[in-house]
């Protein structure tokens, strides 16, 4: 792991530690990649419940109850999709916090409305409304994951 996702894991663990905030992630895009992340760093078992890597519709539906029906009208690359993936982590965690993402990583999969580097990323919490943004990364596939890993994290706790 290089040295900006090991600070940014150091980072957001001490935010999370300072607070007795616990993290959960559902993950499509990034295949677990943010998950990964965080749990390189040791320690993090005291603010890292667990996390989805929800691929597939069938794996968001069932896993973390995305309605069938917002995937079909909006799409798994989606506001919607990624704030009902945030929300259904909290439900099914015992997370203080979540971060989700789906996105076009790439080469293959984009369109006109969702070209390759869309995605959307969701973050949400107890007790707070769940926010979301859409960014469209620039690069290969490994470029637009680990952009979408470290935009998670950064804005997870607060940072720009």
């Amino acid at each position: 792991m290089d040295y900006e996702l090991e600070q940014l894991s150091r980072d957001v663990g001490d935010w999370l530690a300072a607070r007795s905030f616990v993290l959960a992630t559902a993950e499509s895009c990034t295949g677990g990649w943010i998950a990964e992340v965080v749990t390189a760093t040791s320690g993090s078992s005291a603010w890292f419940d667990r996390g989805w890597v929800t691929y597939s519709n069938e794996a968001k539906e069932e896993m973390l109850g995305v309605p069938a029906e917002i995937l079909a009208s909006d799409g798994a690359v989606s506001e919607a999709v990624v704030r009902a993936m945030a929300e259904g982590a909290l439900i099914h965690s015992r997370a203080s916090h979540t971060v989700a993402v789906s996105g076009v990583a790439g080469p293959s999969g984009g369109s006109d409305e969702k070209p390759v580097g869309t995605v959307w990323i969701a973050w949400a919490a107890r007790g707070e409304k769940t926010r979301a943004e859409l960014h469209h990364f620039n690069g290969k596939r490994e470029e637009v994951r680990q952009q979408t890993v470290c935009r998670a994290l950064r804005a997870l706790c607060g940072e720009a």
